[in-house]
């Protein structure tokens, strides 16, 4: 699965717990800020090395 896919499905699921009274995502950006878990960066880096890997549209049109 792409980065980009498991992102996606993420937060789609972020999206349904935020329904609920616990504030899932806030907590959740707390626990990246602070902690800066291995796997979060590891998720950013696999998301731009996909965004390097795809082709660029051709500029000057």
């Amino acid at each position: 699965m792409s980065a980009r896919a498991k992102c996606l499905a993420a937060l789609t699921v972020l999206a349904l717990l935020g329904i609920g009274p616990i504030p899932t995502t806030t907590l959740l950006g707390f626990y990246v800020v602070l902690r800066r878990p291995r796997w979060f960066r590891d998720l950013i880096a696999d998301l731009y090395a996909e965004a390097d890997d795809s082709p660029s549209p051709e500029r000057g049109r």
